[in-house]
């Protein structure tokens, strides 16, 4: 098993990530400046999630009809590893390990964007990492 125990978990975290990113002063401006819709399908769990890098920026837990731009497939755990700053999703993708469908470099262009987040994001599994 993973280290999420569920699809809400995954929500709960990195859905949370994605939404709390959009107010970030020096982040958020950069990411609702993109245009870019990017649907992402996890595994172990199993779920999908849609982030609309715009002007609101949205996050879309689950099924949604929403045209991606990009289709991101990868395991949760690899995202949970992307957002504490320990995997490099460019590596990961040459790799396959995480595969992409559309215009990848509209996604690589947001990637160093996320750096600022990686301490939000650890204070957001900060409990969840105690638990374990």
């Amino acid at each position: 098993m993973g280290y999420f125990s569920s699809p809400e978990e995954v929500d709960k975290y990195i859905g949370e990530m994605f939404r709390q990113a959009s107010d970030h002063p020096q982040v958020g401006p950069k990411m609702r400046a993109a245009n870019v819709v990017m649907k992402v399908v996890y595994q172990d769990p199993d779920c999908e999630m849609t982030v609309r890098f715009a002007d609101p920026m949205e996050t879309i837990f689950g099924p949604t009809a929403a045209e991606p731009d990009i289709t991101l497939s990868m395991p949760a755990d690899i995202a949970d590893r992307f957002w504490r700053g320990k995997y490099n999703l460019a590596v990961g993708l040459a790799r396959s390990e995480v595969k992409a469908k559309g215009p990848v470099n509209k996604i690589l262009k947001l990637v160093p964007l996320t750096k600022p987040l990686f301490p939000v994001y650890r204070d957001l599994i900060a409990q969840k990492d105690a638990e374990a």
